[in-house]
């Protein structure tokens, strides 16, 4: 099942080019209370989500695809965690680049571990990217995000792949610097996901997937998941023996080599085997001028 998010927080299961707008199937879900629980709630309750939406899908009202601004598929992501370079290609191409490396040490993911990025940098294929930091260069990163369904600690890599909810296009966007991965990584905007969430049944193997990004026409990065170095499982064993991974966490699982400059005006073509394709633009963030 393909679910998303678009427009005024709408919810809807894609069909084709058209969205069935579903959003009555939300009523499924509890209301929770402060303090808030510490995982997403659509994920936490999707099963029972889905079965609501295929009750009610016939009689949904259809839009086309085309008209819809897509939202990420999810709201309230407690944690985004990032592979660093995870194909060995790019890796290779970092350490050659200075303007990649910045004179910071390199290790590879197994010494170097995972990162956070903020869950504010999130937005949806719709809403675009605003750069900030135009003196410096910023990148496109495209990879395969997983979304984990249910609560994961300490999980083995032979039972990690039943905890994932699901799949979607993920774009790292990165201002290069010497500064901490975690902090150029997530001003608002900088971590896109779409266009909508596959679930995990559509999906047999997330280690053989096509994955690339064009930038106004011109093919960037080009792979496949069985590049990883670092596999989703792998990725979901290693993450879950450092801290609890809840419903709605998200790992991107890396990036293949061609990362390269984005600016105003580019709009972004990402593709991933299995999960669609989405285009974000790039634009000029404009800091809000205040009461």
């Amino acid at each position: 099942m393909k679910i998303c998010r678009f427009n005024d927080n709408r919810l809807g299961m894609v069909e084709g080019d058209a969205i069935a707008d579903v959003t009555p199937a939300l009523a499924v879900i509890p209301r929770y209370g402060y303090p808030l629980p510490n995982f997403d709630p659509l994920i936490a309750n999707l099963e029972p989500l889905q079965k609501r939406i295929l009750e009610i899908q016939a009689q949904a009202p259809r839009i086309p695809l085309a008209q819809a601004t897509l939202l990420s598929p999810l709201a309230n992501p407690g944690k985004i965690i990032a592979a660093p370079v995870n194909y060995q290609k790019h890796l290779e191409e970092v350490l050659n680049d200075k303007d990649l490396h910045h004179d910071v040490r390199i290790n590879h993911i197994q010494k170097a571990g995972l990162f956070l990025k903020a869950p504010s940098s999130l937005v949806g294929a719709g809403q675009g990217v605003a750069l900030r930091k135009l003196d410096r260069r910023n990148d496109h990163e495209v990879e395969l995000a997983v979304v984990i369904g249910k609560a994961a600690d300490n999980v083995s890599r032979d039972e990690a792949l039943d905890y994932v909810a699901g799949y979607c296009i993920g774009l790292d966007i990165t201002i290069r610097g010497p500064e901490e991965r975690s902090f150029r990584k997530s001003p608002d905007s900088y971590t896109v996901l779409g266009p909508w969430l596959t679930t995990r049944d559509d999906i047999a193997d997330p280690g053989r997937l096509d994955l690339e990004i064009s930038v106004g026409g011109e093919t960037r990065q080009k792979s496949n998941t069985s590049d990883l170095i670092m596999g989703v499982a792998d990725l979901i064993e290693f993450a879950s023996s450092f801290y609890t991974l809840h419903p709605g966490d998200v790992i991107i699982t890396g990036t293949p080599a061609g990362v390269g400059p984005i600016r105003p005006g580019d709009v972004m073509h990402a593709r991933i085997q299995g999960l669609g394709a989405m285009d974000c633009e790039c634009y000029t963030f404009r800091k809000c001028s205040g009461a």
